[in-house]
């Protein structure tokens, strides 16, 4: 189905916690996928349906098959299910890790973009200039951008787009996603918009999530309340849903049809 890489410039635009409510909320099968070459820390943020997520299952175990060829349905033997029944690949923990594994990203793009019967959302972190992860952006169906709505995060997204549409040429759409205060969550949305129409920069703003501190503790299962009714999920719903919906009308080569929407798992 259809590969969708999150990241980030710099600064901490939240792209783990946009990363899970995207897949709490996906309208079809979804895997998240830890990718982040600084090292992931879902293993310290959620639980998982057996108690606390392994470390040493997951992208680690996968590089250790991988060196002697990674085919697709390889993938779903190293991931493991949150409570409320989100699979994910438990990424690198620590930089040092990703810097013996900087042919792995290549083939890892591959096996996820060539899975038949699930989307995957890769938390790819905070990029930089000729960053390995390129081979795996490059088999991706979209690339999404995440920024705050200051003028230091939007200066870094217009330097990273524009570097972003030169390295990935001919390759994926890029797209951005503005995490925003809620109090002018529309405002911020379209005067990134406005930027970025202006700088002619090779990227479409999507929309954007929910500055929403309280939503991220509930999905993490650190505050007790409706989360499906916080204004993080309520956004996340409004993304992912346009997310398929541009794969839908413009497949890429591993893009499916939707399929109808869930309900946030077993929140």
């Amino acid at each position: 189905m259809a590969l969708i890489a999150l990241a980030a410039d710099k600064g901490a635009p939240g792209v783990t916690t946009a990363a899970v409510a995207l897949g709490a909320v996906w309208p079809r099968p979804v895997l998240v996928a830890e990718c982040d070459q600084a090292g992931g820390d879902l293993v310290y943020r959620l639980p998982g349906e057996s108690g606390m997520l392994n470390p040493a299952r997951g992208m680690l175990s996968l590089a250790a098959t991988a060196r002697r060829g990674l085919r697709p349905d390889q993938v779903e033997e190293h991931c493991q299910r949150l409570v409320g029944g989100l699979d994910v690949l438990v990424g690198l923990t620590n930089s040092e890790q990703a810097q013996g594994l900087s042919w792995l990203w290549g083939p890892l793009g591959r096996a996820f973009s060539s899975l038949g019967s699930v989307d995957v959302i890769a938390d790819c972190g905070r990029l930089s200039t000729g960053t390995g992860l390129l081979e795996l952006l490059r088999e991706a169906d979209m690339v999404v951008l995440l920024t705050r709505p200051t003028l230091e995060q939007v200066v870094h997204l217009r330097e990273r787009a524009t570097a972003l549409g030169t390295e990935l040429r001919g390759g994926p759409p890029i797209g951005i996603l503005v995490v925003a205060d809620p109090r002018d969550y529309r405002g911020s949305v379209a005067e990134v918009d406005r930027i970025v129409a202006g700088a002619r920069l090779p990227a479409t703003v999507l929309g954007g999530f929910a500055l929403d501190p309280k939503g991220a503790e509930m999905l993490r299962g650190q505050w007790g309340g409706r989360l499906d009714r916080s204004l993080l999920i309520r956004s996340a719903r409004e993304v992912a849903g346009g997310l398929v919906g541009r794969l839908t009308a413009a497949p890429g080569p591993h893009a499916r049809a939707a399929r109808p929407a869930d309900a946030v798992r077993g929140r």
